[in-house]
């Protein structure tokens, strides 16, 4: 056999109360050697159980009907294995398992033990498959590896995949590290043994554009090191354009086209492909062009929703002033680290002090949808808490919200009880993670009337009319009020935050991050829905993300942020046109596009320095002690430099 991996005609089979539910229908691909071979389709098409046949993790529910899933190892003389025949749970499984092929899970935080070190998880692949033939030893088996051998392995592994402090990794717990740290040490886990394939399932979905693309960059060169084959699993056509030879595209089940990677973008033939690239944001979209998702939402906006009283007297009012305006704001979080057991006990240990957000200013106009875009761990999400008064600003640093309620001046920094909870129906919030926002024990209608009842809103009738034109507004069924979130899909989940979100009617939205999780289909669901929605209610978004392409769709302005400071803000095209800030440029280089013709610059990442403000250049190097100044460099263009090269902006 000349491939390393070939999948011949797999069916899978789950047992469920209805009876048998096909999850893999009659699939058939092929892995050569040191060859990438991307899996393509949304979340329920089958790709994460193909890959768990491969791996012989499939649940007990599950059984492979048909087909065959042949395996040659080239550095391994055994033949040729058929994968689908043997026992999942008995030796010759769990030789090929971890140690000829190896998996990245997609989310690195469940799928490490919090119990253990890094150092721990990475040496155990090491103990059960170190002494092999083809292992890291180099053919040395039957001999039991002692643990300084063990842990140089594991060091060398951790180096390799671009740890900073490899040996001090060792000791180091995964609730410790960042997220792509953590995919880091994933990575690191499935390559300590060298194997012949690696499948990768989703493994930069939840990462961030620049880590995402220093993630793909290390397994671009690992493979090519190694010599290893890949089969990467996504639903994301820029990271498909960016490291796949061939492509396979499955939906329902079944595979529906593939074929080499150009052919598969320029001559695409299934409807299916051909509407999932048309789903994806584009940086070279027209003014006024829709995504085109696959399944579009039809939603309707009763009269509830559209009648919305204005408490404001006309006379005080000014439809060109910002609805938000934010002057100043800073939060610093104090953390303490006690490094013995004693200090741990008695309160000890060093404290330092960590600016989350440092003097921050902006204004959000009415109407508009504002972008804030930035990496995890800028300050995105606790500036949009403070906004909300889910947390406080810093006292005495001069800090201050102010919300024009149609024309009645709302300082939110003073707000206390009745006040600041009249003051949250006027501005709502939708949240990340769909599946953790919803209460499961709450059926939709609990969930949707809740606000209603909680700032005593209608009486019972009305209530109810409007949970249902809630649920209409967003494209679901009425009849499915008395299901629980569970049912649900993870778009319709969002789709029910966002109905929550707009029960009260509020004048504006915060978006912290609503369609990161979501296939590509759903996400331009999800935001042709949010763009409609703004429309026809009047609202104010400000909307947060680092999914640029995303943000340049629905923002007519967009804020970058890092290391807790806004560091430019520019309409959306002038920004995409004409970045200036160093930090921006970093962040559009690293956007994969659905396009073999335009592959990242891998080299050119800064590895990770993008990121710190004390290796930018001048003037825009922040080292935390030189004054910065928030300049007008263009008409509507702001940047913040060192020395102010424009209309200094106080």
């Amino acid at each position: 056999m000349k491939d390393l991996l070939r999948v011949e005609d797999l069916t899978v089979e789950f047992g469920v109360h209805e009876g048998v539910l096909r999850a893999v229908d009659k699939v058939s691909f092929s892995i050569p050697p040191g060859g990438t071979v991307a899996l393509v389709g949304e979340s329920g098409s089958g790709k994460s159980v193909c890959s768990q046949a491969i791996m012989g993790l499939l649940p007990r529910t599950a059984t492979i009907s048909s087909g065959s899933i042949l395996f040659q190892d080239p550095r391994v003389d055994e033949g040729v294995v058929d994968i689908a025949r043997i026992d999942r749970s008995g030796p010759a499984m769990r030789r090929i398992r971890g140690g000829q092929i190896s998996i990245i899970f997609q989310e690195p935080m469940t799928s490490l033990s919090a119990l253990h070190t890094v150092g721990d998880q990475i040496g155990e692949a090491v103990e059960l498959h170190g002494a092999r033939p083809g292992g890291p030893l180099g053919g040395q088996a039957g001999r039991k590896l002692s643990r300084a051998e063990i842990d140089a392995l594991t060091v060398d592994m951790l180096r390799m995949v671009g740890f900073p402090d490899p040996k001090r990794a060792l000791r180091t717990y995964p609730f410790e590290l960042s997220g792509g740290l953590r995919q880091r040490a994933m990575i690191a886990m499935a390559l300590v043994c060298r194997p012949a394939l690696l499948i990768a399932d989703e493994p930069t979905t939840a990462l961030d554009v620049t880590i995402q693309a220093q993630i793909l960059r290390l397994m671009k060169d690992l493979q090519s090191e190694l010599g290893m084959a890949l089969l990467m699993i996504t639903h994301d056509l820029g990271v498909v354009a960016n490291v796949a030879d061939d492509v396979v595209v499955m939906y329902r089940g079944k595979v529906v086209e593939s074929g080499d990677l150009h052919d598969i973008f320029r001559d695409p033939q299934h409807p299916y492909l051909k509407a999932l690239l048309h789903a994806v944001p584009r940086f070279d979209m027209k003014p006024g062009e829709r995504l085109q998702p696959i399944r579009e939402i039809k939603g309707t906006t009763g009269h509830l929703l559209k009648e919305k009283p204005v408490s404001a007297p006309t006379e005080t009012f000014n439809p060109d002033a910002p609805v938000l305006k934010v002057r100043h704001v800073t939060k610093t979080f104090r953390i303490r680290k006690a490094d013995t057991l004693m200090e741990q006990l008695m309160g000890g240990g060093t404290t330092r002090a960590i600016r989350a957000v440092n003097d921050v200013s902006f204004d959000v106009m009415r109407g508009e949808c504002l972008g804030l875009v930035g990496e995890s761990g800028c300050g995105k999400t606790t500036l949009s808490k403070m906004l909300m008064r889910g947390i406080s600003a810093d006292a005495g640093q001069g800090g201050r919200v102010v919300f024009d309620d149609w024309g009645r001046k709302i300082d939110v920094m003073s707000l206390e009880g009745a006040d600041l909870n009249r003051f949250r129906t006027k501005l709502q919030f939708i949240f990340q993670d769909p599946f953790g926002s919803l209460n499961p024990r709450m059926t939709v209608y609990d969930i949707l009337v809740e606000p209603l009842v909680i700032h005593g809103i209608g009486d019972d009738a009305y209530r109810r009319e409007m949970v249902a034109e809630l649920m209409e507004m967003v494209g679901l069924d009425r009849r499915h009020l008395s299901r629980y979130p569970h049912s649900f899909s993870g778009g319709q989940r969002q789709r029910i935050g966002i109905a929550r979100a707009l029960a009260l009617r509020p004048d504006m939205v915060i978006c912290d991050e609503p369609v990161s999780a979501l296939d590509v289909s759903i996400q331009a669901q999800i935001l042709n829905l949010l763009k409609d929605l703004q429309k026809q209610l009047g609202l104010t978004y400000l909307f947060i993300s680092h999914n640029l392409a995303v943000v340049d769709y629905i923002a007519d302005r967009i804020a970058v942020m890092c290391a807790g400071r806004l560091v430019e803000l520019a309409p959306a095209g002038e920004l995409f046109r004409n970045p200036m800030h160093p930090y921006t440029k970093a962040l559009l280089s690293a956007v994969p596009m659905p396009d073999p013709d335009a592959r990242l610059d891998l080299g050119a990442l800064m590895e990770g320095k993008a990121s710190d403000p004390s290796v930018w250049p001048e003037p825009f190097r922040d080292d935390g002690k030189t004054p910065l100044f928030w300049t007008e460099a263009e008409p509507g263009h702001y940047v913040r430099v060192s020395r102010p090269n424009g209309r200094e902006v106080v």
